[in-house]
């Protein structure tokens, strides 16, 4: 890939993110004019949702995933990249969901 096009598909991803964000406001809106929601009914209704536990247990997951990739592309220096980089992602992510299911089932407990 050249190196001139990784600015450009840079720029044209975040213009994605930033428009398919615009959009899906405008919808929600859009869907809760059509329903008769107000505004405030709304916020409140968005506010009782939050889950922390799931950002948690996301957290958890991301952390473990990310640790597997920098532990299997530092084997890598080593010769070992084919087969060490698919199996430290794939073990620490799946260690990460089984560590995120126990936490989880334990804070859920709590409450």
């Amino acid at each position: 890939m050249s190196p001139m096009l990784i600015p450009i598909i840079g720029f044209l991803v975040i213009g994605v993110i930033v428009v398919t964000y615009l959009y899906l406001r405008f919808r929600e809106r859009q869907l809760m004019f059509e329903k008769g929601i107000s505004f405030q009914e709304m916020a409140e209704f968005l506010k009782k949702k939050r889950n922390p536990v799931l950002w948690l247990k996301t957290g958890i997951v991301l952390v473990l995933f990310g640790l597997g990739l920098g532990f299997g592309i530092g084997l890598e220096d080593y010769g070992y990249g084919e087969f060490w980089i698919p199996m430290f992602i794939f073990g620490f992510t799946g260690l990460g969901f089984i560590l995120s299911f126990f936490v989880g089932r334990k804070f859920e407990s709590v409450e």
